[in-house]
């Protein structure tokens, strides 16, 4: 009979240990919603908006039931639909093209930036110059993902996206606090979606999502949609949905809101650390994470790249140190899109890099002695 793999000691992230540092308010929040009862569109919810506009710089923010919709709503409002494309990278969670194709619309899928993961702006720019002049207005979107947690380069995406007339969707569902050119993550462009999943730097107890904006009108838009089309109960303008962020969930986001800084200072300390001792071993043996001095990584993930990452895999687990894989396929070469035409080879950087990538703790309760082992540990793998 097998072994079977032993319980990790030290998990990717522990929930219930941070739960465990801010109960009391946690507590405090959930009783107040319970005792005044609007579950549905309560008070909370609208204060998290107000919350997430001023944390991003952004003048408007609008809740929703998940990360996942706050993709598929602003689709949506722009009319995405059967016979247009939307840009964006096959190297991140399915969510992103998913909601592409939810609403109808191809995705196009462009090569990542080797170093950073995200979507590579030249890339970008040289798919966009072949194409007719007729077929440009197709082009509905550009979704540039700010993926573990650094934003993409999004001067160069803006400049592309004003010269063509294309909105930009920023993906920031992993970058929370992130920055680029001293601006935060949700205000650089036409708008942002956010993800709540409990994984995330402000994560709930469960599912939830935030778009943010600048456009009063493109507010107002997902705000209907996201109530089944209409402003007024049983009056609807357009066919939308159903994607209210429960009370609850925005009660527990505001709970948490006030440690979001310190949170995530704690994983930037942490990923200077595996930096330096990391560092340490030979390039040929890992690849670190790369930090553009143009902005602030948030570290959602802290994600090394190993040529043998299935035994460096196998090790840290006997170690009893957790690890994860995002993501192993990248989705040009998913079943769903074959369709697409895609091959192997053909986006050769996301290929490699669903290939190699393997992150390894950086949860902000990590203890110091943790870190260390974590450290030693992975060092110890790459032997």
């Amino acid at each position: 009979m097998s072994q079977s793999a032993p319980q990790s000691r030290i998990p990717m992230l522990n929930i219930a240990r941070q739960t465990a540092s801010i109960r009391p308010a946690l507590d405090a929040a959930i009783a107040r919603v319970m005792d005044h009862g609007q579950f549905i569109n309560g008070p909370e919810v609208r204060e998290l908006e107000e919350r997430m506009a001023s944390y991003c710089g952004t003048r408007y923010a609008v809740a929703c039931a998940s990360g996942t919709d706050a993709l598929l709503l602003p689709l949506m409002a722009l009319g995405a639909g059967p016979g247009h494309r939307v840009i964006t990278s096959p190297f991140t969670f399915f969510a992103t093209a998913g909601s592409i194709s939810r609403v109808g619309a191809r995705p196009v899928f462009i090569d990542i930036d080797p170093a950073t993961f995200n979507l590579d702006p030249a890339a970008v720019g040289r798919y966009l110059e072949s194409l007719p002049a007729d077929e440009i207005g197709t082009i509905k979107a550009i979704i540039p993902v700010h993926l573990f947690g650094q934003c993409a380069r999004m001067d160069s995406i803006n400049e592309l996206a004003q010269h063509f007339g294309i909105p930009v969707i920023e993906d920031a569902a992993q970058a929370i606090g992130a920055e680029f050119q001293g601006q935060r993550a949700g205000a650089l462009g036409h708008c942002a979606t956010f993800s709540f999943f409990p994984s995330k730097n402000l994560g709930g107890a469960g599912d939830g999502g935030m778009i943010t904006t600048d456009d009063e009108s493109l507010a107002q838009k997902l705000r209907i949609l996201k109530e089944h089309g209409g402003e007024q109960r049983y009056y609807h303008r357009v066919v939308g949905t159903n994607s209210r962020l429960d009370t609850l969930q925005a009660a527990i986001l505001l709970a948490k809101f006030p440690h979001i800084d310190a949170w995530t200072n704690r994983r930037i300390a942490n990923a200077a650390f595996y930096a330096e001792k990391l560092g340490q071993l030979s390039a040929k043996a890992i690849g670190l994470p790369v930090v553009s001095p143009s902005g602030r990584h948030v570290f959602n993930q802290f994600t090394i790249q190993v040529t043998n990452r299935d035994l460096v895999q196998q090790k840290l687990n006997e170690a009893g140190i957790a690890s994860a894989i995002y993501y192993p396929v990248p989705l040009h070469l998913q079943e769903c899109f074959a369709a697409l035409g895609y091959l192997p080879g053909d986006l050769p950087h996301s290929e490699r890099a669903a290939a190699n990538v393997l992150s390894i703790p950086n949860d902000p309760e990590l203890t110091a002695e943790e870190r260390d082992q974590v450290a030693l540990a992975v060092a110890a793998a790459l032997q």
